[in-house]
């Protein structure tokens, strides 16, 4: 990382991984400490500055090893927007177990027992009877589920 980056540099970072308006509102903004003797960072406030802090210097590749898991599902989704906006030319994998951040990838890999086991985009994988089709269920039905275990349960 470099120490001595340009102040529009680290801004865009930030902005990029959905952080520089938490930073603003520190009573110092940028120039906070942050730890033991300062401010203490919430989980995804602290992804989300490691997550500035890789994209100031330009990578062929990034990868995000469930680097996402502690951001709400609407921050997610706007790091990916930002990142597919301002890394066009450069290859993202994203390992996460949030089927909603796997599901527009240009190709899903699913592994099981540390083996491929499918491969495709979300819509091929949907139309299979495999994991991907049954982690979709899981987790965009919970909210059903959670309703008819209610009425069940009456």
């Amino acid at each position: 990382m470099d120490k001595n980056a340009e102040q529009d540099k680290v801004y865009n970072a930030a902005s990029i991984a959905s952080v520089h308006s938490d930073i603003v509102n520190f009573e110092r903004g940028y120039d906070t400490i942050v730890g033991e003797r300062g401010v203490t960072l919430s989980g995804g406030q602290k992804q989300r500055v490691a997550i500035a802090r890789m994209l100031l210097d330009s990578k062929p590749v990034l990868i995000f090893d469930d680097s996402l898991s502690a951001v709400d599902t609407e921050t997610d989704i706007q790091i990916r927007n930002a990142l597919n906006e301002y890394w066009k030319e450069t290859t993202v994998f994203i390992i996460t177990h949030r089927i909603t951040t796997a599901m527009e990838a240009d190709k899903i890999i699913v592994l099981d027992k540390g083996e491929v086991a499918e491969m495709g985009t979300h819509d091929e994988l949907l139309k299979r009877d495999g994991i991907y089709n049954d982690l979709w269920d899981i987790q965009t039905n919970i909210e059903y589920d959670y309703n008819k275990l209610d009425k069940e349960g009456e």
